[in-house]
């Protein structure tokens, strides 16, 4: 029996060392540089958990300690949080790194830093099935490492960097299940792939059909040869894509299903006022002006603006995105290094037409209508689908630019490659020096840097206070209290003091346990009793009752003690403490 356990592990032994020899070292390297780059002081930076990280952290928790969520929900396919409704797939991952890592800042993030370091590697493997070529392959995937759209999103706890990494290696199964009748059964890990990527971010939910159905269309000749000679992974496939993809459009027909978009929708309440402005301020006649000024041709004119502003310069090299959680403030998503090599690879994939380069070009012009269906265009989260085909393109041009270089300088590849390399490592010196010093004091307050601190505060003075009352000034204080408390979610959910209430499509909590949750402007500068929205009154009589509270700057009953203050990183204040 001995033996023949030594035989297997030799033969494990050989076959994986096989496989280890087969790495290319330089994509090894490049794996190695991604990891890094995503787990380095992964809970130093970004500064702090912000709300959208919390929820997701305590509902994951939520499912894990009590099958349910916050509000009391089992398995949910899509969850409540603050009305704003999460898909669920991040929050079910999450909850198995916390089933690992325990209730944390780290075990949030892990899922999306997985996923980067995924998304590097099936780059490297996508290119290869494309162009087959290993230079272009290695350098798509060190670009998806190292750029700055790929880079920050990774390294925070966000569901739309997960849903990427699934579009892209659904992409490539696709792709190998069509190349060869060897690979038939990669076909149905692709559709699962591309199932869940629907389920992770709402990007994705409008990306992936027009995604399935242009490779439909470009691989159908191999489909149908695929298909007829296999007709049981055609049954298989459609259940699949039928389990996946037909609850989600029902979904997408519901309240909960449309809230997200409904918030941020081209067309809202103020289409109307602007349709009306631009019909009275027009000199076309009466029916001309109706059909000039309307929805429709609102719409049009909005989602086509949209569109093209995805491929701004401004956008993508100079200043990027407008939202700080997103992208640096004022910094390219894109090293603007990157623009030649990008416009020549470009233009390589329109002049010299190949199934490849068509299936690249097509999403990379179809990959912005997400985001170009919002009112926010360009937006760098809800954009992440694009990626990772600029750096693909990126990788092209330099593959031209290097060719071009030996052909009339007898310049070889290596050293412009290496030329290039080096220069992008000084982009990356420069980017990652901003991100964890400026980035990370100057912004801290656009990820609410010091819930933290104010309830590890409270936490250590719990018992010695009657009632916690603490602003709301900063975004949803109750979910940073469960979070950071650890807070038993059976416990939670069946709190009798628990005030919730629903009010302008967001879901409020005014109280639970001892801790009573207003709004700044309900903080008296007189008297003791503060009133909320739900018309509960917290009374905090001196001396009878022991009240802390936590606000915003300044903003205090007269006669309160201060106990202590937390800053935002910049030095500037945060919260401040006060007791009665």
């Amino acid at each position: 029996m001995n033996g023949g356990i030594g035989v297997k592990l030799n033969i494990s032994c050989c076959m994986f060392g096989n496989f280890f020899q087969k790495i290319d070292k330089f994509f090894f390297l490049i794996i190695v540089l991604a990891s890094v780059l995503r787990f380095s002081n992964l809970t130093y930076a970004p500064p702090s958990l912000n709300w959208d990280e919390v929820s997701h952290g305590y509902n994951a928790y939520s499912i894990l300690m009590t099958g349910k969520d916050e509000w009391g929900v089992a398995f949910p396919s899509i969850f409540r949080a603050y009305g704003d409704y999460k898909l669920p797939v991040y929050i079910y991952g999450t909850a198995v790194s916390e089933k690992i890592f325990g209730l944390s800042d780290f075990a949030v993030r892990l899922p999306s830093a997985l996923a980067g370091i995924g998304t590097v590697i099936f780059t490297y493997f996508l290119v290869l099935e494309l162009f087959r070529k290993k230079y272009i392959a290695n350098l798509s995937a060190f670009l998806v490492a190292v750029e700055p759209w790929s880079l920050f999103l990774s390294r925070g706890a966000f569901e739309a960097n997960l849903a990427l990494f699934f579009i892209v290696s659904g992409v490539y199964f696709f792709l190998k299940a069509v190349s060869s009748f060897q690979y038939t059964k990669y076909y149905i890990l692709s559709t699962v792939l591309f199932g869940l990527s629907v389920w992770t971010y709402n990007s994705a939910r409008v990306f992936v059909p027009i995604l399935l159905i242009v490779l439909i269309l470009m691989y159908f000749s191999e489909l149908k040869s695929l298909f007829r000679k296999n007709k049981k992974l055609l049954i298989i496939n459609f259940s699949i894509l039928v389990i996946f993809f037909v609850p989600m459009f029902i979904q997408l027909l519901q309240p909960a299903g449309q809230a997200r978009y409904g918030k941020v929708s081209i067309i809202n309440e103020g289409t109307i006022a602007a349709i009306n402005q631009a019909r009275g301020s027009s000199k076309l006649p009466g029916i001309i002006n109706k059909l000039a000024n309307n929805k429709v041709t609102y719409f049009t004119e909005h989602f086509a603006i949209n569109w093209a502003s995805h491929y701004s310069g401004n956008f993508l090299f100079f200043e990027g995105g407008s939202d700080y959680q997103f992208s640096i403030p004022s910094r390219g998503i894109i090293y603007f290094i990157d623009i030649i090599p990008l416009i020549i690879g470009l233009l390589s994939l329109v002049f010299k037409r190949s199934k490849s380069g068509n299936l690249l070009l097509a999403w990379f012009l179809l990959s912005p209508i997400p985001s170009a269906l919002t009112n926010e265009a360009p937006q760098v989260l809800r954009a992440i689908v694009m990626l990772p085909i600029p750096m693909i393109i990126t990788a092209l041009g330099m593959d031209k630019i290097a060719g071009w270089l030996k052909q009339r300088f007898s310049i070889s590849g290596t050293v412009a490659t290496v030329f290039y390399v080096i220069i992008i490592f000084g982009f990356l010196e420069n980017y990652l020096t901003t991100y964890f010093t400026e980035y990370r004091t100057n912004y801290s307050w656009s990820w609410q840097y010091g819930y933290e601190q104010v309830v590890d505060y409270a936490k250590s003075h719990y018992s010695d206070y009657d009632k916690i009352i603490i602003t709301k000034k900063y975004g949803e204080p109750h979910e940073f209290f469960l979070f950071f408390m650890s807070w038993n979610p059976a416990k939670y959910q069946n709190d009798p003091n628990k005030i919730t209430f629903f009010q302008s499509d967001w879901y409020w909590v005014d109280r639970f346990d001892k801790f009573y949750f207003v709004n700044d402007w309900q903080i008296p500068r007189s008297g003791t009793d503060f009133i909320q929205e739900s018309k509960n009154t917290v009374h905090c009589p001196p001396f009878a009752v022991h009240c802390l509270l936590i606000t915003s700057p300044g903003n205090y009953p007269a006669g309160w003690k201060k106990l202590d203050t937390v800053n935002f990183l910049d030095g500037s204040t945060a919260f401040e403490i006060y007791a009665n």
